[in-house]
């Protein structure tokens, strides 16, 4: 009994002063009493709950999508302010959302500009799950559609009768056919803007419906229509577009050279358009010379068209400011054209030439004449070498932004850059073998305010010369390109491809490295 009352007595004091500690230490922690900062806080918090809805719905539209799902968390009110003041929204289009549309859009029912995305391996949305989205978004000003390949016909012209007030509609990897496509031209007569990709259900030859023009065709202003087996049934559409400002057409078969002199013949507002790989030639030229407003032109791969049809282009659009050449190497286009263009179009700010062999006598007309030229792009050029690049530096007053891609310029064309172009303020230069990082940087310090980006287009672990992995000392014995199935990798692939064949066969490192070590162990063991 003593022993144990003696013990307990101890244990209490013990006890007790340990206690008296961890009291002193709590009460600290969960004293009651308000600091400044907090008394701050609480004002803080005050003034925000005092902030009318539209106030918060303005702070709300300045956030990122992650701040605005974090901050609907906050209460209840957040919560519903946050959904009536979004206005764009991009939803997964898989079949199960149908059930949770009466659900999303009873929250976010101020939305007017939706994008419906499904991946190409999964089952999209149908005409149903459409019908219901319009019917709770009527006054949706935009859409997107993409790889929803459930929707026909009947779910456009369902979706078209009730958002007449669409401007804004692009539409990728689907399959509805013309009538969809006419559904929507015919019921939205606001619309500005169509762009449409790989549209797979317009059947493709002479039994294709046409599309257009609709009560679309009087507010339309832009048409971007790429990757159609036929997109030449968007003819009477495009002709009817009489307020068109641009057209885009991107690897679109069939002969465009019929095309265009009905185009031409009847829209006259059109200061912008991008052919690119598309089946043209002087022809189609010659009709878009017609064209008395165009500013922007680009012809992208387009071997058909030669110095003719760009001259013809030229010397009747004067008001011409941007210009961009993909000569695809053909020689089609040269200092002919350029020169062209060089005596007729004086307002040219931006210049692009890739594939395009330009020499000196071009280049310093173009210097000359075009004196707004503010920005200058040479790629693939084997003619513009250090001459071409000094005459550059002599003539381009206004020049502001110079790239150089794959061209044979040196340190001694880079140098001239020092003293020339006064308005200069940015160079890139990519894969120029001949310029050095030391001219490069002396560059730099001779013209500090010049920034100068150098690629070398080289990466790191590979060599030219033998095309082997480099061992980095890490155990592992080099692996041969050739023995990956990829020879030639540094040298025949670009930048991009060799990179991620790069993290692919380096990936694997740890694995083998891992496996050594196994091995090592297991013959260490079996010795022992």
């Amino acid at each position: 009994m003593g022993q144990s009352v003696s013990s307990a007595k101890f244990t209490t004091r013990r006890d007790c002063n340990h206690s008296q500690r961890f009291y002193s230490k709590s009460t600290v922690l969960i004293s009651p009493m308000k600091t400044e900062e907090a008394e701050m806080i609480d004002e803080l918090s005050d003034s925000i709950s005092d902030l009318p809805d539209e106030c918060l719905a303005c702070v709300f539209q300045s956030l990122t999508p992650a701040d605005r799902k974090r901050c609907s968390l906050v209460s209840r009110r957040w919560l519903r302010i946050e959904g009536q003041s979004r206005h764009r929204l991009s939803l997964n289009a898989q079949s199960d959302l149908h059930p949770l549309i009466p659900s999303i859009f009873s929250r976010f029912d101020a939305v007017t500009k939706l994008a419906l995305k499904c991946d190409r391996r999964s089952v999209g949305i149908g005409d149903e799950a459409l019908a219901s989205i319009s019917e709770r978004c009527r006054n949706l000003t935009r859409l997107k559609l993409r790889a929803c390949r459930d929707l026909t016909d009947a779910g456009m012209l369902a979706f078209a009768k009730n958002c007449r007030g669409l401007k804004k509609l692009s539409c990728g990897s689907c399959t509805f056919g013309a009538k969809g496509m006419n559904a929507v031209l015919d019921n939205c007569p606001a619309l500005e803007e169509l762009s449409v990709k790989r549209l797979r259900g317009i059947i493709d030859g002479a039994a294709a419906e046409p599309i257009g023009p609709g009560l679309a065709a009087a507010s339309l202003k832009t048409i971007c229509l790429k990757e159609l087996y036929n997109g030449q049934c968007f003819g009477p559409l495009i002709i009817g577009a009489r307020n068109l400002r641009s057209l885009k057409l991107f690897r679109c078969s069939g002969d465009w050279d019929k095309l265009f002199p009905l185009i031409m013949d009847q829209v006259t507002s059109i200061i912008e358009i991008h052919m690119e790989r598309i089946q043209v030639s002087d022809v189609g030229l010659e009709a878009i010379s017609n064209s008395l407003n165009l500013e922007i032109l680009h012809l992208v791969k387009t071997p058909e068209c030669t110095n003719a049809g760009l001259g013809a282009v030229a010397q009747k659009c004067k008001l011409l400011r941007k210009l961009h050449i993909d000569g695809w190497k053909a020689n089609r286009i040269g200092d002919h054209g350029l020169i062209t263009v060089a005596k007729s179009c004086s307002n040219l700010q931006e210049l692009v030439l890739i594939g395009v062999n330009p020499t000196k006598l071009s280049l310093e007309m173009l210097a000359s004449n075009c004196q707004n030229l503010e920005r200058l792009a040479l790629c693939g050029s084997d003619t513009v070498g250090d001459a071409e690049i000094c005459c550059i530096a002599l003539k381009c007053i206004a020049l502001k932004k110079l790239c150089i891609k794959s061209c044979p310029i040196s340190d001694h064309g880079m140098g001239a850059l020092a003293s020339g172009c006064p308005n200069l303020v940015k160079v890139k230069v990519k894969k120029c073998r001949g310029v050095t990082p030391e001219g490069a940087d002396w560059l730099r310090a001779n013209r500090g305010s010049l920034s100068v980006n150098l690629d070398m287009g080289e990466h790191l672990d590979v060599t030219a010369n033998d095309g082997v992995v480099q061992d980095n000392g890490d155990g592992i014995p080099p692996v041969v390109a050739g023995q990956i199935g990829a020879p030639g990798i540094a040298s025949s692939s670009t930048a991009r491809s060799t990179s991620f064949k790069l993290s692919g066969l380096l990936g694997g490192r740890s694995f083998m490295a891992c496996t050594l070590r196994r091995l090592a162990s297991s013959n260490g063991s079996s010795r022992s």
